[in-house]
This record gives structure tokens, C-alpha cells and sequence, in this order.
């Protein structure tokens, strides 16, 4: 009798599902580990990831990570030239940025070669590592010590370039040659004419735009004296702008220096984009310029390198062009802190609005009291600073204009003024 080895049907059919089930359970287990041992590598990964993001490597660049700060709606902020905490312009606006002020703006980066490299041992420089410290730790901004160490953007790159005026040329070559898609160029934006044009003729050229941080063009105080000035025919207006530095051959001395292109082209410079915004002032146009030689004060004072500068600690001129309208300018170092205008009629003043006004004194004082130490110039124009960046920002990411902000070819002519007027009024100071 031949013995079959063959299995009934139904015996086969039940090894089959034995054999299925053994080997989807053991697809299962395994899948099971491989996603438990990717998860925790993930999970490794991104806590190493989360950690260089947040901390500046010894050479001021960092490695790429998957950390991005900007979110839909923002811009990628590079802050290009922070300075010393309490001091200078670029750590203000990043102080505001950091605070979420400007809702467009994502601060991302900061590039300071100063404080990173050799400055950083010499005053201001402990200052400086705890910002840096806080804002890696607290914000995840990241440091670097050159904008070509910066990755790729990552959204709508806006570079605010806030450095020392003679550095505004190539760090303007830089943030182009770095992505960025629009630059906020601090006042006045180059030592010379000549550098400016070429400046702004480089970012034509690369399809980039660049906006200025004029920020008194969109003051509250500006907008109010020239309405009132509109409504009173035959009336003058006056631009007062104070800074708060001591009367000292050693403060002003410090001034200068750091300011070495000179008033004209630095504290003044912001009513003279005011001259030229809304007043029709060009060096073509203008048909006189007369100092107030009993206000005015010019001096020469050495800085702290030992090095000597000539420059006004105050002035005062009026301005006539060719088309018919009268302005005057008065700037004064040692002024104090507030700044105005105002609108006379022959000799009688009829109007004076301070910036900042009544509103804005508390806010004022609140800033005053959260940075003790800081310039007091910065509180009285928080305001109009968060505008500009904000408008700025904004622009960058969708592409509508920026109202009110000045161009940089309105730059281009403020600073033509300027080199214009400055040998007239020390010609007339002597």
C-alpha cells in the first residue's frame, strides 16, 4: 500500500494562515523596533540640532540646521552690525525685534565682526557676550562674525545694515551676494555721494531693493507741524533735533569720532531727508543757505585715539531754494532729548510739536527704567523706528510698497545736500 505524504486541504490551509500570521508578527516586531530606534535618534538628532542652533561656534559661523526661526509671513531679519549694548543703533532695532514688535520681522541673525573678533575684549565687549548669550539662549538668534558664513534663506531675507558708515559699501556686496532680497540701509548710508550712487546702482543692477531708516519721514511730529504749516499761508517751519551727549571736550571728542563723517551727514542728516522728501530741496535748487552764527558752535577736539575732528556740536541754517520755500534746520548735540518742530509767522511762533508728545512721555519713561543705560534718543523715537522696520519688513515679504520709507535714491540727494552745505557753513562759522 502506497502511504500518500500529501496533507488533506484543510490541513494545508491551516499551515498557510499559521505561517501568514507567524510572518506578518515578525514584520510587525520588527518594524516596531526600527520605528522605536529612529524615533530616538530623531529625537537625538534634533535635540543636537535645536543645540548648535542656538550657540555660536569659536570662529563666529555656525553649521547649518533644521532650526528656522522666520514663520509664513515674516522676514528672515539679518542684523548687520549690532554694536555695544545700551549704544549702539543696531542693538535697539534688535532689541525690538527681539520683543515681537514688528509683527513682518523675524530677527534670525546677527553679524558683528567687532564685538567677535577684536573688540571684544576691549570696552563694551562683556556687554556684548551676555546680549549675545541671551539672545541665542532665549530667542535662538545666531551669531556670526561675516554674512558670507550665513546659510541660504530660508524665507524673504532682509538684511538691516546698522555698521559704521564706511563699511555701508561692501557689507551692501555682501548682503546682496547673500540672498538677501531687500537691505535697510542705516543713514546715511555711505561716507561719499560717489559711494552711495555706486551702491545703489549695485543693487539695481542684482534686482534688490534698498529702503533707508529714515525714520523721521513718518514721525508723528513731522506729519502734524507740515499739515499746520499747509493751513497757514506765508508761514515757516523749523526741524529741531537734539541728542543728549555731555558738554565735554571728552564726550563730544567720543562723539565725533564715532560720528566721523560729520553732523551734517549723521544726527542732522534726518532733517535734511525732510528737506529733501517734502520741501524740494536739492544742491541744484537751492538758492541760499545762511548759518544762525549765534546759535552755532564749531570745534575741534580730539577723539579717544588721540586723533583730532573738526565738526558742530550745534547748528542752525535756513535754507531758500529757487522755487520759493524757506525751511530751517537746528541740530545741537547737547541739547537734551527731545526733538520738534515748529511754525512761526514773521517773528511770532504759533506752533510747536514735540516729539515725543504727551502721549508718548509714559512710554518714554517705562523705556527709560527697563535700560537705565541706554542712548535717550532711542525712547523718544521707539515708536517711529518699529514703523519703519515694520513697513519694511512687511515689503519684503509681499511686495507692496513701503509707505512713506525713503528711497535710496532720496539718500542719494540727502547726502548730496550735505556734502554740499557743510564747507559753505564752516566757511561762515570761521
Amino acid at each position: 500500500m502506497q502511504i500518500s505524504h500529501s496533507m488533506p486541504n484543510t490541513t494545508k490551509s491551516a499551515a498557510k494562515r499559521r505561517n501568514s500570521n507567524i510572518a506578518t508578527l515578525t514584520i510587525l516586531a520588527s518594524t516596531m523596533t526600527l520605528t522605536s530606534s529612529f524615533t530616538t535618534l530623531s529625537r537625538s538628532f534634533l535635540s543636537k540640532s535645536r543645540s548648535v542652533s542656538a550657540r555660536s561656534l569659536s570662529n563666529g559661523a555656525f553649521r547649518p540646521t533644521l532650526h528656522m526661526n522666520a514663520e509664513s509671513g515674516q522676514a528672515e531679519v539679518v542684523l548687520v552690525g549690532c554694536g555695544a549694548p545700551n549704544r549702539g543703533m543696531g542693538w535697539y532695532h534688535g532689541i525690538q525685534m527681539v520683543e515681537k514688535k514688528c509683527p513682518s520681522a523675524s530677527l534670525d541673525f546677527v553679524v558683528e565682526p567687532w564685538f567677535m573678533g577684536p573688540g571684544g575684549e576691549g570696552p563694551g565687549g562683556d556687554d556684548f557676550k551676555k546680549c549675545q548669550a541671551e539672545w541665542e539662549s532665549e530667542y535662538g538668534v545666531k551669531f556670526a562674525t561675516s554674512l558670507a558664513d550665513l546659510p541660504p534663506p530660508a524665507a524673504p531675507r532682509l538684511a538691516l545694515i546698522s555698521g559704521r558708515t564706511a563699511d555701508n559699501p561692501r557689507l551692501l556686496s555682501e548682503a546682496i551676494a547673500t540672498g538677501s532680497k531687500c537691505i535697510y540701509l542705516e543713514k546715511p548710508g555711505a561716507p561719499t555721494v560717489a559711494e552711495l550712487q555706486s551702491m545703489a546702482d549695485e543693487a539695481s543692477a542684482a534686482g534688490v531693493e534698498v529702503l533707508m531708516g529714515y525714520n523721521k519721514n513718518v514721525c508723528k511730529y513731522v506729519s502734524k507741524t507740515r499739515d499746520f504749516a499747509a493751513s497757514v499761508p506765508g508761514s515757516h517751519v523749523t526741524f529741531v533735533s537734539n541728542n543728549a551727549y555731555e558738554n565735554t571736550a571728552e564726550s563730544l571728542g567720543e562723539c565725533f569720532e564715532r560720528n566721523a563723517e560729520g553732523m551734517l551727514k549723521n544726527m542732522a542728516i534726518h532733517e535734511l531727508a525732510l528737506l529733501v522728501s517734502f520741501y524740494d530741496v536739492t544742491v541744484e535748487n537751492i538758492e541760499s543757505v545762511t548759518a544762525d552764527k549765534e546759535f552755532s558752535s564749531m570745534q575741534t577736539l580730539p577723539g579717544p585715539s588721540g586723533k583730532e575732528y573738526t565738526d558742530f556740536d550745534k547748528i542752525k541754517f535756513t535754507i531758500k531754494t529757487k522755487c520759493g520755500n524757506e525751511v530751517s534746520v537746528s541740530a545741537d548735540r547737547c541739547g537734551g532729548t527731545d526733538s520738534y518742530a515748529t511754525v512761526s509767522k514773521g517773528d511770532e511762533e504759533i506752533f510747536r510739536y514735540y516729539m515725543p508728545d504727551e502721549d508718548d512721555k509714559k512710554l518714554v519713561e517705562e523705556l527709560t527704567a527697563k535700560y537705565p543705560t541706554a542712548m535717550p534718543y532711542f525712547f523718544t523715537q521707539d515708536p517711529d523706528y518699529i514703523t519703519v522696520k515694520e513697513r519694511v519688513a512687511k515689503h519684503t515679504v509681499d511686495g507692496e510698497p513701503a509707505e512713506g520709507i525713503a528711497t535710496i535714491g532720496v539718500a542719494v540727494e540727502t547726502l548730496r545736500v550735505a556734502e554740499y552745505l557743510t564747507p559753505i557753513l564752516q566757511e561762515q562759522l570761521k
